[in-house]
């Protein structure tokens, strides 16, 4: 008669448990446990009753990251690397850039009669009774003129779109902003082989430049790149991987410089720039295809719109955040004084190497330039090494100790060996950019990375046009005085980098004590 009733409520989960307990309603024990509980659900009165949780969907555990989420791991996804697009976009630029120079000289020099190369002789060294031939300076005052004209066209029609691009991935996600770029390579390089087969005028290499300008140019894959690093690291290891992007730059480069160089002596202009093209696309592919999305929240956004602009303009004079403002306005200010400075010298170092008393070979400046390059390696080590005991401020600093001792010890150099030792100094020059871009990034909201490096990007062009004009026209004038002022020039003009970055720092670290002054 009693098992009857038991039974009943036995079903209902929790209920079933009160009145099959271990203790009857007298208190007296009615009966053994027919079988011990799983030690994982303890016993008690009042216990909830046991839920099964529901299965989630395949598509949910494919999406989660991790093994936590269930699902089958995603080999190509787990670890978005953009790192190779900024690597291929580089060995395109650097393989392009400096042929198209020289196939403007050897060009215009065909069609006035002048059959020099421009890496004919070292002025200064040996016999340079045709330094001062009128065909030469004809011809090398044309080619100035022309690559003057294509890199103006590439950075002011650049400077609009970079700007227009950057901020509008910030909705529509990164992938786009990396895609057209590349696409805008491919077609410039398509126009440069349409010239040298077709013997075109080189008037269409300007032509191919807007188009590409049009398009976002390299800038703008740079902005992007450095963009979508900030949208996929934290803040602490956000200046790390910054810094392998640059080391990416300084690898590209050097390995376009040796590829570019050499297979122009044997096979001419056309077979590199179907490279270029090769590179470009596969720059392309790669981010259409391969590359993970790193925007998190993407929405539909229009493009041709004045607002893209705005968002660029509000970062530094929007109200509100005043500090962060100022800090933001003087970290760019370093940014162009130290890219500039780079840019500076590496476009004079050689006619220095040329020239007398080094007056350096082809194999020389092939390994100074080789030199030159590895201190993106040599800085990306001692950044990791140097991040173990020290600030990322502090770094910037020894970077740009580095930099400055480099650079005087290179304005001094007599001999093969003392350019080589300051080579060799300049070996943590390239540690302060990386912890300026991270410092800039953490400045801005997340939805605000595409256009802070769409503005850094810009800033970095006009670094280009500003150290041609400079070093350029500075090397000639100081040739009677001392022929490595320039270096000593830019040594000295890095000292006010390194004094805003240590006032910025030292300002940041002294307490505030201004809201006392309220309470009183």
């Amino acid at each position: 008669m009693e098992a009857a009733p038991r039974s009943a409520p036995a079903s209902r989960g929790g209920s079933g448990r009160r009145a099959c307990g271990a203790w009857g309603r007298g208190g007296r024990r009615s009966r053994p446990r027919p079988r011990p509980r799983p030690s994982a659900v303890p016993s008690g009165r009042g216990l909830p009753p046991l839920r099964l949780l529901p299965l989630r969907p395949a598509r949910a555990m494919a999406d989660s990251p991790g093994p936590a989420g269930g699902g089958r791991p995603r080999c190509p996804r787990a670890a978005p690397a953009v790192e190779p697009v900024l690597f291929l976009g580089t060995v395109a630029l650097g393989l392009q850039a400096p042929l198209c120079t020289q196939y403007l000289w050897d060009r215009l020099g065909a069609e006035r009669g002048y059959n020099g190369s421009a890496a004919s002789g070292a002025p200064g060294c040996g016999n340079a009774s045709g330094a001062g031939e009128p065909g030469q300076q004809e011809v090398e005052t044309l080619a100035s003129h022309w690559n003057l004209y294509i890199n103006l066209a590439g950075f002011f029609v650049g400077l609009f779109s970079v700007t227009l691009f950057g901020p509008w991935s910030d909705s529509v996600g990164r992938r786009p902003a990396l895609i057209l770029p590349a696409v805008g390579m491919a077609l410039q390089a398509a126009i440069y082989l349409l010239v040298m087969y077709l013997r075109l005028h080189v008037g269409y290499f300007l032509l191919g430049r807007i188009l590409c300008g049009l398009m976002g140019d390299y800038n703008l894959i740079l902005a992007s790149c450095f963009a979508y690093v900030a949208d996929i690291s934290d803040q602490r290891s956000r200046t790390f991987r910054v810094a392998i992007l640059e080391a990416c730059l300084g690898v590209a480069g050097m390995l376009a410089s040796i590829i570019g160089g050499q297979w122009r002596k044997a096979q001419g202009y056309i077979n590199p720039f179907w490279l270029v093209f090769a590179v470009s696309l596969a720059t392309a592919l790669y981010a259409a295809l391969c590359l993970q999305e790193s925007v998190k929240e993407r929405k539909p956004a229009k493009l041709f719109t004045l607002s893209h602009y705005v968002s660029v303009y509000r970062l530094y004079v929007a109200p509100g955040y005043q500090r962060s403002r100022q800090k933001l306005a003087l970290y760019s200010l370093t940014f162009f004084l130290i890219v500039t400075i780079h840019f500076g010298a590496r476009d004079i170092f050689v006619l220095y190497e040329l020239s007398s008393p080094l007056c350096w070979g082809s194999d020389l400046i092939g390994y100074g330039s080789a030199a030159s390059y590895l201190t993106y390696l040599s800085s990306l080590a001692g950044l990791r090494a140097l991040q173990l005991c020290l600030e990322d401020t502090w770094v910037a600093e020894l970077g740009l100790l580095s930099n400055i001792s480099g650079l005087v010890v290179i304005s001094l150099a007599s001999t093969t060996p003392l350019m080589f030792t300051g080579y060799g100094i300049l070996f943590l020059s390239m540690a302060a950019t990386p912890v300026i871009r991270a410092k800039l990034s953490k400045l801005v909201d997340e939805k605000d990375q595409g256009a802070l490096f769409a503005s850094v990007a810009c800033v970095e062009g006009l670094c280009s046009l500003v150290a041609t004009g400079v070093f350029n026209s500075l090397y000639p004038a100081s040739l009677h005085f001392m022929k490595g002022f320039p270096f000593l020039f830019g040594a000295i003009i890095l000292l006010v980098p390194a004094a805003l970055i240590g006032w910025i720092e030292i300002s940041d670290t002294i307490p505030e004590y201004d809201h006392f002054t309220d309470a009183s």
